[in-house]
């Protein structure tokens, strides 16, 4: 599976990819910016989406398959975002004397600013199917983070150290050994770290401004998970 670079523009910072380690997830940013004349002059009303996807196929011939993806989507002001975050795991066709494993992981995390910031479109979904496969051990876990601030956030060089860090300890679950609850238990702890970092970045935010009472909204972090 390959990757694609994400498309920016100029009220939108691009997507960031942190560590790319042992990673075949896919990943999509697209921003779309429309100009429109007024009697106070231009105006930008842009939108954007996220697409995350970690997916693996486990069989006869590729017992022990795993994929992850981390990624990080820093928006600035925008009318809309769509967020969109899956996880699908699928074993198939191994025998009881030689079961197979599937894992998939996916880590998205979205930032957005400004009074639309709390209006994101955000899906979260995984799946995990056993397809003749008595034995088997499938899991997939979709971690889904929501950042909405009034004025533009930028994560902070150590926060990026931090997260860099558990990206790395998510791609190290490839070589575990461990039985699938261990790994479910283990992703949502990690996943738990990304949040901690999150609220901690987003305590810090700049507010908006006291002018306008709907660019004073406290900053929220949202963490959405689906796990099968």
């Amino acid at each position: 599976m390959t990757h694609r670079k994400p498309r920016s523009s100029a009220v939108s910072k691009t997507a960031v990819r942190l560590g790319m380690i042992a990673t075949t997830g896919m990943a999509v940013a697209a921003t779309t910016t429309v100009a429109s004349a007024s009697s106070g002059g231009p105006h930008l009303f842009s939108s954007s989406t996220a697409v995350d996807m970690a997916h693996t196929h486990a069989d006869r011939m590729h017992v022990n398959q795993f994929d992850e993806s981390f990624q990080i989507h820093q928006f600035g002001p925008l009318v809309a975002v769509t967020a969109n975050n899956r996880a699908m795991a699928e074993s198939a066709g191994c025998s009881l004397q030689a079961p197979c494993r599937s894992i998939a992981l996916s880590y998205q995390i979205v930032t957005a600013a400004g009074r639309n910031a709390r209006l994101i479109n955000a899906t979260n979904i995984s799946r995990s199917a056993n397809d003749h496969c008595p034995g088997c051990e499938t899991f997939s876990g979709a971690y889904q983070f929501v950042v909405a601030t009034p004025q533009e956030l930028a994560l902070s060089r150590s926060a990026r150290g931090q997260l860099a860090r558990v990206h790395q300890e998510v791609a190290a679950l490839r070589r575990s050994s461990l039985p699938i609850d261990s790994v479910r238990k283990r992703a949502d702890e990690l996943a738990n770290e990304v949040k901690t970092i999150l609220d901690r970045e987003a305590a810090s935010a700049p507010r908006g401004s006291a002018a306008d009472p709907l660019d004073r909204f406290q900053p929220t972090v949202t963490m959405h998970r689906h796990v099968r």
